[in-house]
């Protein structure tokens, strides 16, 4: 059986000879699991069936992708020491087995083309070219959203880490947004259940890995954006920053607080808003006691996933962002500040505007598609001083209610999302609900605690004590 075994699945692999032995290798770490859990042979080579792998390990890489509107400034961006990077992770009931998680990956990759590639330069732009290797997961060692060298011969733009209980995908985001980023991580999730032997669904966002990928999740679906009825650009003043010493190691700290989602929500709804306008003006108060400065407005950067909007099965970027602006001096009370949030949410946020944004990028993108990217580089350089963090003091990214399988929620026990910190903002914030959990993370780029010890005692004081956490990777 297993002679039989290998012959098939050295059929499957036609990649350089290093790269062979170690996908081989990790087939056999993957069997010697499951002989140490004495599960029955056949099972187990039924779980790690060769053909699963299709033909993505024994074709030539062939396929190479344009970058989407939003990304074409990321790779152009990274010289100025700013590279946007974000991690979503699930947290499962028992510790994970990083032999099946690798085997997991292996298998998962091949159904997310795109994300199986490498960044290129062109003589006009960056593009997303295929590479076809073996992907490795990595043991979590480090604080989170560190740089990716993608500078590097066939480098991947994404890794998968684990760290005890959690699994964790960090995306550079020239490939995809949170939604798309989701996508990946509950399917490869839902692939390491089954090779555990549970079964687990292809429902609730959760792919067939053994369905054909199709053209429109990989599409730049940003020309789709309607005409809007006024003009949009990227220019805006510059935002005040919270005050504290910024930090060599990036991020400095990551704390997340896990809320009751139904307290939460009560607290927002005796408010007469919705969660997300709830916590905003949450930001605004402890950003105010986070600074020294009396003068300007503090800005904070909501993204807008225009999916909502816009028809469109593109797991690539296809988000835009509003903002909310609120001059210091005006920084009062929540119910002060909320009938201002909710007006700025609802101008800034709608789908007008949203389309309008969404029009200027893809007019800016065609203003400079015949630039040599020799050229283009410095400009870009200086479009993000314009378009970058200094025009926010903060962001506040909400996913929502991420829905999983009712057959998954027993070994999934939470899950969280991190923004990487930028460049000056001493604070970024995300957050996302599974089950009766909610759960607020913030990156800091300081060590000043002013910021969370304000938002945490303005949960407290209306009606919330969330459970603060930092695990030992991230610091506390």
């Amino acid at each position: 059986m297993l002679e039989n075994y290998f012959k098939l699945l050295d059929q499957h692999i036609l990649l350089p000879k290093a790269e062979t032995k170690l996908l081989i290798s990790d087939f056999k770490k993957a069997l010697l699991f499951y002989s140490g859990a004495e599960l029955p042979l056949d099972e187990a080579l039924s779980r790690l069936n060769p053909e699963k792998l299709g033909g993505f390990y024994c074709r030539p890489p062939t396929l190479w992708y344009p970058l989407d509107d939003a990304a074409k400034i990321y790779p152009l961006a990274m010289k100025s020491r700013q590279m946007s990077i974000f991690r979503l992770s699930a947290y499962l009931s028992e510790d994970i087995v990083p032999e099946i998680l690798q085997i997991a990956l292996t298998f998962t990759i091949k159904r997310f083309p795109f994300f199986a590639t490498t960044i290129k330069k062109g003589f006009f732009w960056h593009y997303i070219d295929s590479t076809k290797k073996r992907f490795p997961i990595g043991r979590e060692t480090s604080i989170p959203c560190q740089r990716i060298n993608v500078s590097v011969t066939g480098a991947q733009s994404f890794r998968v880490l684990y760290y005890q209980n959690r699994i964790s995908v960090e995306f550079f985001h020239i490939l995809t947004d949170g939604t798309g980023g989701m996508v990946f991580l509950k399917t490869l999730v839902a692939e390491y259940l089954r090779l555990l032997g549970v079964n687990i669904p292809c429902e609730n966002g959760i792919l067939d890995i053994g369905d054909t990928p199709t053209a429109d999740e990989c599409s730049n679906d940003f020309p789709k954006a309607a005409p809007a009825n006024k003009p949009s650009g990227f220019m805006d003043k510059p935002a005040l920053q919270m005050s504290g010493k910024l930090s060599s190691v990036k991020p400095c700290r990551v704390l997340h607080f896990d809320m009751d989602s139904e307290a939460l929500k009560a607290a927002a709804k005796s408010k007469g808003c919705t969660i997300t306008a709830f916590v905003l003006a949450l930001m605004f108060i402890a950003g105010r006691v986070a600074t020294d400065e009396t003068k300007g407005s503090i800005h904070i950067q909501v993204p807008v996933n225009m999916r909502s909007f816009c028809k469109s099965n593109t797991l690539r970027n296809f988000s835009q962002y509003c903002s909310v602006r609120i001059p210091v001096t005006e920084v009062s009370t929540v119910d002060e500040l909320l009938p201002i949030i909710k007006k700025q949410l609802a101008e800034n946020a709608s789908e007008d505007a949203m389309n309008a944004m969404m029009n200027a990028t893809v007019k800016l993108v065609r203003s400079l598609r015949f630039v040599p990217l020799f050229v283009k580089h410095p400009a870009a350089l200086v479009a993000f001083g314009f378009m970058g963090d200094k025009v926010f003091s903060n962001t506040l990214s909400n996913l929502g209610v991420i829905r999983i399988p009712e057959e998954m929620r027993p070994y999934v026990t939470k899950m969280d999302f991190v923004l990487g910190t930028s460049i000056t903002n001493r604070a970024a914030c995300s957050m996302l609900t599974l089950g009766d959990t909610t759960t607020l993370s913030i990156a800091k780029l300081t060590a000043d605690t002013s910021f969370e010890n304000k938002l945490y005692a303005l949960f407290v004081e209306n009606g919330v004590t969330p459970s603060v956490k930092g695990s030992e990777i991230h610091g506390h």
